[in-house]
């Protein structure tokens, strides 16, 4: 279904999600960004990567090792560090400086990729549980980017490993998925 939005709409709709981001408190307070590097047609984030590091936020995007199934992010200060990865996703490379320590994270904010999310922020991933493996030690809040043609409206499966996120930014709107 993502992929048959057109590419224009989904520039509209990712600029849209980023202002909506850029406009929330606590993202915007945060020192430390952690965010995926988008693919194909997953909610863009090469933009506001761009973005937080010309304005000089620290920002830490995702190495997988398949062999261990872990995910660590790593320091990174430009897009162009990173290079195709598992299943060709950019990646920074092995140098570069990786956030291990739980301390590293307090008061970073984690953006989260999925194929869709419900509205107490659980979502269905691309399988690997990748990030829930890591979101399950995460010290941070956690940030879903979902246009909202991929939120669903019914409970998703939920099985005991998952980790939902604790807000959900899309065009012009951050949700609150806590159930405050």
């Amino acid at each position: 279904m993502r992929r048959n939005i057109p590419e224009r709409t989904r520039f509209e709709s990712d600029s849209s999600i980023e202002s909506a981001l850029m406009a929330f408190p606590l993202f915007a307070c945060a020192p430390l960004v952690l965010t995926y590097v988008s693919l194909g047609a997953e909610v863009g984030t090469h933009a506001l990567i761009d973005r937080l590091l010309a304005a000089g936020r620290r920002v830490a995007v995702p190495r997988v090792d398949l062999a261990s199934k872990d995910m660590t992010f790593h320091e990174i200060g430009s897009l162009d560090e990173l290079s195709p990865g598992v299943m060709g996703i950019l990646e920074p490379g092995e140098d570069a400086p990786a956030l291990v320590e739980p301390a590293q994270l307090v008061g970073s904010v984690c953006l989260v990729p999925g194929l869709v999310f419900d509205g107490a922020g659980h979502r269905v991933g691309y399988g690997g549980g990748y990030y829930d493996r890591f979101l399950a030690f995460y010290p941070g809040d956690k940030i879903g980017l979902a246009r909202t043609t991929m939120i669903s409206s019914n409970p998703l499966p939920v099985d005991g490993h998952d980790v939902p996120v604790d807000f959900i930014a899309t065009e012009g709107a951050v949700w609150n998925c806590r159930g405050l």
